[in-house]
């Protein structure tokens, strides 16, 4: 027990086997109405969070004999990744008439912040009265990025709503997209397959992409497309009907300051409801096309293809090269605070 005089109780203890070096620390914000969640400090990786008494999502903070595959390479599970989310094609940009070269991590592009993204470095937590910030300094040149960034990264019970809001401060312009990379299954820990979650996005419009999943540049409308989330559709059903492989686009929200739904995933066995909130203009679903079973989780479960999905809410993909995407771009004096809010409604208990 680690009792805490805030509302919040809060526990903080050593994890794994990490040297002094490469420090591992498990921080456990456990609220009154019973929901907790553990968030996993480490270098490398950083861990995510795990939502409580319900084994709804894949866990990355269970203990290290339950998921090696966390000590090598992983699927960014539950981790925050910047400076850039997503892709940035051929992994260079250019900026103020001076071209910037970035590390190439994703077949010729660089992908969610490079090689040692934000994903891989240890943060500093700090309690909060209903939560706890976790914050880190990017330094100028980082995997290729244009000046120092400050980051702050915040996960708050408000209700029964986990809050996960980002801010961000540059000492000279810089491209900034941050972003929460939680693969869930509402079926539960270990179950195979998402495909009887029914998945509704509120969009009317996604990107399409190229061969390497960098957007061509065109905003296509969803209508009469595969893409066309507005209804519910039951995921496997969906696949097989348009004949596709999965998901891993960019879906366009409309721009907006106040947060607004973007979208919702049930799943009817078990009643469990996965419901977004956000002010980006975009979010990426991931069907976890990439998982190939090689990584174990709690109780030796494996992590196939399509195990697991993703819905990380974000600026556009390469927006730092398409100038009528949505700007990227964060200058000095500015203050960069998007507002991620995955819901937790009162079925996923």
């Amino acid at each position: 027990p680690c009792p805490s005089p805030s509302p919040v109780n809060f526990c903080r203890s050593r994890f794994g086997g990490g040297s002094s070096r490469d420090l591992e620390q498990l921080h456990t914000p456990s609220f009154p109405n019973g929901f907790s969640y553990k968030i996993r400090v480490w270098r490398p990786p950083l861990g995510g969070r795990d939502g409580g008494k319900v084994p709804a999502a894949i866990r990355p903070a269970e203990s290290g004999h339950h998921l090696l595959g966390l000590h090598q390479k992983h699927p960014y599970f539950g981790a925050v990744v910047g400076r850039v989310a997503n892709r940035i094609a051929k992994g260079t940009f250019t900026l103020d008439g001076k071209e910037y070269k970035l590390a190439i991590n994703n077949g010729p592009n660089s992908l969610h912040g490079g090689v040692r993204g934000f994903d891989k470095v240890l943060w500093t937590p700090r309690v909060l009265s209903n939560g706890i910030e976790f914050s880190r300094v990017s330094p100028d040149g980082e995997e290729g990025y244009p000046g120092e960034l400050k980051v702050w990264v915040t996960y708050t019970l408000d209700g029964g709503e986990l809050v996960v809001n980002y801010r961000a401060q540059a000492s000279q312009t810089t491209p900034v997209n941050l972003t929460n990379h939680s693969y869930f299954n509402l079926a539960g820990q270990g179950s195979p397959n998402i495909y009887d979650h029914e998945v509704t996005i509120e969009a009317d419009a996604f990107l399409p992409v190229d061969e390497t999943l960098i957007p061509t540049g065109e905003i296509a409308p969803v209508q009469g497309t595969a893409f066309d989330l507005r209804k519910p559709v039951e995921l496997g059903k969906h696949l097989q009907e348009f004949h596709i492989n999965g998901f891993d686009h960019n879906f366009c929200l409309k721009r907006s300051k106040e947060k607004q739904f973007c979208a919702r995933v049930h799943h009817a066995g078990s009643g469990r409801v996965l419901e977004v909130y956000t002010t980006q203009p975009g979010i990426q679903f991931y069907t976890g096309n990439f998982l190939d079973g090689t990584l174990k989780g709690k109780t030796g479960a494996v992590y196939p293809k399509h195990s697991g999905f993703c819905l990380e809410t974000q600026n556009w993909p390469n927006a730092v090269n398409q100038p009528h995407f949505p700007p990227v771009l964060l200058k000095p004096g500015a203050g960069w605070e998007p507002l991620q809010e995955p819901v937790s409604c009162a079925e996923i208990r």
